[in-house]
C-alpha cells in the first residue's frame, strides 16, 4: 500500500488534513468518503530522498535470482496444497526467503493481501518489473479458476527447465570465448614482451634475416607502437556495436545476424524453438487465450527478430488463421514446430502437442550445444597452438642462420 495526504470537509464543513493507506488514489478517495462529506485534494505522500533510497537500497539491485525465485515457486505449490490461507502461505515464505529483492516484494504482497487485495494484483504491481510475466500471467490464470497451488507448481518445473536450458547454451558461448580472450591476452604478451627481446638480440647481427622471422618482428613492431591504436578500435567498434543494437532495425539486423552465425546459429534457431514450446504449452495449461498466450510468448524470447515476428502472430490469429497457419506464414520457427503446431489443432490436442515438441527440442538444444562446444574449442586450441608454433619456428630460424654466419 501507499500513503496519500488529503484534505476533506466534513459533515459540518470544517475543512481537515489526514495521511490514509490505500492501495491507489481511487481507493484513497472511497476510503476517505466513508468519514468526510466532499474530497479537495489527494496526493501520494513523497517518499525518501534520492540519497537515503540509495543509502537503504539493497546491494543485490533487482535482479531476479533464479534458484530463489525457483525455490519460492515450490514452496507455494506445497504450502498451498497443504490446504493454508493465502495470506499466512505469503507470510511464511517471505519469512524464511534469504534473497532481499524477493523477502521485501513478498513482504509488500502480504501486506496486500492482508488488506484484501489480489495475490495476481499484488505481485504485478510490487514485482512487475522484476517478475517475469509469464509468472505473473500464470498466477493470475490459477486465480481465476482456483487453482493456484497447480499454478505454482506448472511455473516452478517451467523455470526449472528453462534455467538448465540458459546454463547449457550460455556455456557453449561463454566458454569459447573465455578461451579466445586467454588466446588474444598470450598473443599480446609474446608480440609486447617476449619477441622484442629476441629482436634486440638479431639487430645485434647484420645477417639477412629469413622471412618468417621479419614477419614476427614486423607483427611485434605493430602491437609495441600501435596498441592504443588497436584498443581505439577495439572501444570504438564495441561502442558502435551498443549504439547500433539501440536502435529498433540495429536490434532487428543484429538479431538476424545471430542467427546466420556458422554453428551458433542453429543454437539460437533451437534456443527459440525451445521457450515458445515451453512457454506456450505452460500458458494454455494455466487457461489462457490463443491471443494472449502468443503475445505473452513473444516477450519472453530471447532473439528479438524472432520475438518481433512471433508477436506479429497475434494479429493473424484475431482474423481467424490457425496457429500452425500463422507460424507457416511468419516463417521464423522450424518447420518440425510448425507442423507439430498445426497437427495439435486439428486433433485438439495442441496442449499436449506442444509439451512433447518441447522436450524434442529441449533434447535438440542440449545436442546441439555439446557439439558446438566440441567443433569451438578444439578450433580456437589449434589457432593457438599454430599460433605459438609459427614464433617458435621464426625464431629458430633466425638462430639457426645467426650461427651458421659466425
Amino acid at each position: 500500500m501507499a500513503s496519500y495526504k488529503y484534505t476533506a470537509v466534513s459533515k459540518d464543513g470544517k475543512r481537515v488534513s489526514g495521511v490514509i493507506e490505500a492501495f491507489n488514489e481511487m481507493d484513497a478517495a472511497a476510503k476517505i468518503k466513508e468519514s468526510y462529506s466532499i474530497v479537495v485534494q489527494i496526493a501520494p505522500v513523497q517518499g525518501k530522498s534520492k540519497a537515503a533510497n540509495f543509502l537503504s537500497m539493497d546491494l543485490g539491485g533487482n535482479k531476479l535470482n533464479d534458484k530463489a525465485f525457483m525455490l519460492m515457486c515450490r514452496q507455494f505449490s506445497v504450502i498451498l496444497k497443504a490446504g493454508v490461507p493465502i495470506r499466512r502461505t505469503v507470510e511464511l515464505i517471505a519469512d524464511k526467503m534469504t534473497d532481499k529483492p524477493l523477502k521485501r516484494i513478498l513482504e509488500q504482497v502480504a501486506s496486500d493481501v492482508d488488506g484484501g487485495r489480489s495475490l495476481s494484483a499484488s505481485f504485478a504491481d510490487r514485482g512487475g518489473k522484476m517478475l517475469p510475466v509469464t509468472f505473473l500471467e500464470t498466477v493470475n490464470a490459477g486465480e481465476e479458476a482456483g487453482t493456484l497451488d497447480t499454478a505454482f507448481e506448472s511455473v516452478s518445473e517451467h523455470y526449472a527447465k528453462q534455467s538448465k536450458m540458459k546454463g547449457k547454451v550460455r556455456g557453449a558461448l561463454i566458454y569459447p570465448l573465455f578461451v579466445l580472450i586467454v588466446a588474444i591476452v598470450v598473443v599480446v604478451v609474446l608480440m609486447v614482451k617476449v619477441v622484442p627481446t629476441f629482436t634486440a638480440i638479431f639487430d645485434s647481427y647484420d645477417a639477412e634475416l629469413p622471412v618468417p622471422t621479419q614477419i614476427l618482428i614486423g607483427m611485434s613492431d605493430f602491437f609495441t607502437h600501435y596498441w592504443m591504436v588497436l584498443l581505439g578500435i577495439g572501444v570504438a567498434f564495441a561502442l558502435t556495436y551498443k549504439l547500433y543494437g539501440n536502435t529498433e532495425q540495429g536490434r532487428i539486423n543484429l538479431a538476424k545476424l545471430q542467427l546466420k552465425l556458422p554453428v551458433l546459429g542453429n543454437i539460437g534457431v533451437l534456443n527459440a524453438a525451445s521457450q515458445f514450446t515451453n512457454t506456450m504449452a505452460m500458458m494454455m495449461q494455466a487457461g489462457l487465450p490463443m491471443t494472449k498466450a502468443v503475445t505473452i510468448t513473444s516477450r519472453v524470447l530471447d532473439n528479438y527478430h524472432i520475438s518481433k515476428e512471433v508477436g506479429k502472430i497475434t494479429a493473424r490469429l484475431e482474423e481467424g488463421h490457425t496457429l500452425g497457419h500463422s507460424l507457416r506464414e511468419a516463417g521464423c520457427l522450424p518447420e518440425i514446430l510448425v507442423d507439430m503446431a498445426a497437427v495439435g489443432e486439428e486433433s485438439g490436442e495442441l496442449e499436449q502437442t506442444l509439451t512433447m515438441t518441447a522436450d524434442y527440442y529441449d533434447t535438440e538444444l542440449e545436442q546441439a550445444t555439446a557439439a558446438a562446444l566440441a567443433k569451438l574449442e578444439p578450433t580456437i586450441l589449434v589457432f593457438l597452438a599454430g599460433f605459438a608454433g609459427f614464433i617458435v619456428i621464426a625464431i629458430y630460424m633466425a638462430m639457426f642462420g645467426m650461427y651458421s654466419a659466425m
